[in-house]
């Protein structure tokens, strides 16, 4: 069964506060007619700083889309390795090992994508399959998780790569004052993951189960509106009740799996907002500690889209307090609206020492490149 290893996270070196974001917001909009709306909004997400790729005075200047772009992909390959270097040490594999990497991010675009670049630089193998992810936002996080276990599941002892790349601060929009744009202003961060799916062995959450539903006819609540100055965020103000339609969808998949949605030992949200999280407890009837891994992602680096659901998973490894076989759910939420949803439990088994030969799978192929 697969196992979901614990993840590596890094956070850019430059941070803004809140009381730095309001600031910035009184001054360069002190003249917009609903700033006090704005502020307001922006106070109540309760992000008490976020990581920035650049400083904030290079933050706020729009140098173009293509330099953007080009900035996005130069800091992708100068952080990326880092945190897959460390998931591989987690899960105990080398870059050989891996048979798939799933590479999500809203923020920046490739083609190819980054995954070409690994394989060459990283010493992953030639055959190792590339599955980039550009289109679910912050649901993605939540989907890389499912699609790796639907990988490992349909090649046994197979390995999958998870990989988060976000920097939200390229796509500030100076001249975008609508109210849910100035929101996300404060209350997006820049962050990346990594993760591995061992198909066998590894220490964290045996996946067991996974589903995704959508919200009928929701699909412009989170968007991008793509004009010639790049990716202007438009979220939409019914998006913080959206939980009310998609905790049921939790409850119903933990139903099929014969569990209680609302008696689980662990919980890894993504963290869209404090509303989503409250709204979130009191639908599925968790006490708000529930959610303490999220709530710590998004105060410390706000929302950092695809990879919450990995930040708060690597603080669910940091508490260091799950015991064997807790029974634990993740759901990752975005555009569509969109929900990616997980069930597994907590394994502490040590890790298997060498690969297991699986007649027809990818660990014979592993085992033959090594002799």
């Amino acid at each position: 069964m697969a196992t979901l290893c614990r993840p590596a996270v890094a956070v850019p070196e430059h941070v803004i506060t809140m009381e730095e974001t309001l600031e910035l917001a009184r001054d360069i909009h002190k003249d917009h007619p609903q700033l006090q709306l704005a502020l307001r909004l922006i106070r109540n997400t309760g992000v008490a700083k976020r990581h920035i790729l650049q400083p904030i005075e290079e933050t706020l200047r729009h140098p173009g889309l293509d330099q953007r772009n080009a900035m996005y992909e130069a800091a992708a390959k100068e952080r990326v390795p880092a945190v897959i270097r460390e998931a591989l040490q987690h899960a105990e594999l080398e870059p050989a090992d891996i048979d798939v990497i799933i590479y999500v991010s809203c923020t920046g675009f490739m083609m190819p994508s980054l995954t070409a670049w690994l394989i060459n630089e990283m010493g992953f193998r030639t055959d190792t399959r590339q599955v980039p992810i550009a289109q679910l936002g912050c649901a993605a996080g939540g989907a890389a998780v499912n699609r790796a276990h639907d990988f490992c599941m349909a090649y046994p002892g197979a390995n999958a790569l998870i990989v988060a790349c976000e920097f939200c601060s390229l796509c500030y929009q100076p001249t975008d004052l609508n109210v849910g744009n100035l929101l996300s202003n404060g209350l997006f961060g820049d962050g990346l993951a990594a993760a591995v799916v061992r198909g066998e062995g590894g220490t964290g959450i045996k996946l067991e189960r996974n589903g995704s539903h959508l919200v009928p006819h929701t699909e412009d609540w989170i968007a991008y509106d793509v004009r010639a100055t790049g990716f202007h965020f438009k979220l939409d103000k019914r998006v913080p009740g959206t939980m009310e339609p998609l905790a049921p969808a939790l409850k119903d998949l933990a139903g099929l799996h014969g569990w209680d949605a609302a008696d689980l030992d662990f919980y890894i949200i993504h963290a869209g907002g404090p509303r989503i999280l409250d709204d979130l407890s009191k639908y599925l009837g968790v006490p708000p500690e529930a959610f303490r891994f999220s709530r710590a992602t998004l105060t410390e680096y706000g929302n950092i889209a695809s990879a919450v659901v990995l930040d708060a998973l690597r603080r669910l490894f940091d508490e260091g307090s799950t015991e064997h076989a807790a029974r634990g759910l993740m759901a990752g939420f975005g555009p569509g609206i969109t929900a990616e949803i997980a069930l597994g439990r907590w394994s502490s088994a040590p890790t298997a020492p060498g690969p297991v030969a699986v007649a027809g799978s990818a660990d014979q192929t592993r085992a033959a490149r090594r002799k």
